[in-house]
């Protein structure tokens, strides 16, 4: 019989009601009522602020929200961070406390990024958003405090995914470099056959079903199966990626997505620490506010990320 870890009940309550509602609009309001239930506020010393940075790929003028935190002590590196919600849920609200935890411990200028969501924008759009993210730092590194050598990418499910997407584009000159990555509890595009997808389809949140829908939303044209930003796991040799943190949770579907890309950028010879959370579900980042053991979990990618930024 599974053991959840004790932290795992902060987030099994808060939980109860983050998948429901029948439409759309629903369910990203009941997703913003159970991150926003678990959130704390940043630092009162962070500077915090709202922009709208230039997507040079989008021909009508789009521009990108992002929220941009920055230390009473920068460092002069600077973290993209992506946040997860199945690529049709999230934004800077839901994604703030991880955020700023970031900048909080590693000291980079982190740039949240709210990328656009299916099903109204299916990929490429959200890839898209992120690489003109990347492309605005590096190019305006001087006039934001921050050094282009030093800018890593960082996301949690979706966002996991969006961030090993970036990390293909900066190996393959499409965009600027990028320093070190940390991919959590993320998805890869696999064909969802792997033992993790059963053995923890139903009873922890996220669901098995709700992935194949999140995937089927995302890439409704058979052409992006075989597209390497669309589905980074069919990637087989992943030589010439950053550094790589790769944590996944124990009890959760897309479990066995962290194993698979962590093991292929060890075989490729890229640099990565694999950690498993045990005991612990999708999401489990949330409950650090409350639980010594995600907490440590959270510090723990805090830990990376300060070392290789």
């Amino acid at each position: 019989m599974a053991t959840l870890h004790p932290d795992m009940r902060i987030l099994t309550e808060a939980q109860k009601h983050a998948y429901t509602g029948t439409t759309i609009q629903e369910q990203r309001e009941a997703w913003g009522r159970y991150t926003a239930s678990i959130a704390e506020p940043p630092p009162a010393t962070m500077a915090v602020r709202d922009e709208l940075l230039p997507a040079t790929h989008h021909p009508t003028g789009h521009r990108v929200p992002v929220r941009i935190y920055t230390h009473a002590r920068p460092s002069g590196a600077a973290l993209i961070y992506m946040h997860g919600g199945g690529f049709m849920k999230g934004d800077l609200d839901s994604s703030d406390p991880i955020a700023w935890g970031f900048c909080d411990q590693t000291g980079a200028t982190v740039v949240s990024v709210d990328y656009r969501l299916t099903p109204e924008h299916p990929y490429p759009a959200a890839f898209h958003d992120c690489l003109a993210v990347l492309r605005h730092l590096a190019a305006e590194a001087a006039t934001l405090g921050i050094d282009p050598a030093r800018i890593g990418v960082a996301g949690d499910s979706a966002g996991g995914h969006l961030a090993a997407s970036l990390c293909l584009a900066a190996r393959d000159g499409i965009a600027p470099p990028v320093k070190a990555q940390a991919v959590i509890y993320t998805v890869t595009g696999t064909d969802m056959t792997m033992p993790s997808y059963t053995e923890n389809a139903t009873g922890y949140g996220l669901t098995t079903a709700a992935c194949h829908e999140y995937y089927r939303i995302l890439l409704p044209r058979p052409e992006h199966q075989a597209d390497p930003h669309a589905r980074p796991a069919i990637v087989e040799n992943l030589a010439g990626l950053p550094p790589a943190f790769v944590h996944s949770a124990e009890f959760d579907p897309v479990r066995d997505d962290g194993r698979l890309y962590a093991s292929r950028l060890a075989l490729s010879g890229v640099d990565v620490t694999y950690r498993e959370a045990r005991g612990m579900i999708h999401g489990f980042m949330r409950a650090r506010f409350k639980g010594a053991g995600a907490r440590a979990e959270y510090d723990a990618i805090c830990a990376f990320l300060k070392e290789r930024l």
